[in-house]
């Protein structure tokens, strides 16, 4: 009987279960789709649809959560692309498309995606914004690099 036995251990210990999931989502998040088992799909969907969740709230603690379980370039991507993109969304972010099984041993594959989000330019917010102290310097060197070319063309 299978009382009391709730979740799945994937044949690997606590540690490498985490491991796994955070790697998961972390590719998920970078290429947007990933073909991996089916078992191990359906384990990773619901983890990715809660860690979306936590990207939309704008909160400082939910973004550092993101940032010790997630790589550098998906928590990026997440916060400041998919987050957005999925603003009027509850849940369903993701799906799971089934496929033929893997020539070697025949294990069940999958392929899961993320539903397309809304690309608009006013959801994209840009990985570095300017400070007023580098965009003042920014319009400054703009000014130097005209009189510059206005000088050299008069001589």
């Amino acid at each position: 009987m299978k009382h009391l036995v709730f979740g799945r251990k994937l044949g690997r210990d606590t540690n490498a279960r985490k491991a796994l999931l955070a790697n998961l989502a972390s590719s998920l998040f970078i290429n947007g789709a990933i073909v991996t088992t089916l078992v191990k799909a359906k384990f990773a969907r619901p983890y990715v649809e809660k860690l979306i969740t936590q990207a939309k709230t704008n909160k400082l603690t939910p973004k550092r959560l993101l940032a010790s379980v997630l790589a550098h370039q998906a928590f990026i991507k997440l916060t400041g692309e998919i987050a957005l993109g999925f603003a009027q969304k509850t849940s369903g972010y993701t799906r799971i498309i089934k496929l033929r099984p893997r020539a070697g041993d025949a294990a069940a594959m999958a392929r899961i995606e993320l539903l397309p989000w809304e690309r608009s330019s006013k959801l994209a917010v840009p990985h570095q914004a300017l400070t007023k102290k580098s965009a003042k310097r920014s319009k400054g060197n703009r000014r130097k690099s005209a009189l510059k070319s206005a000088t050299s063309g008069e001589k």
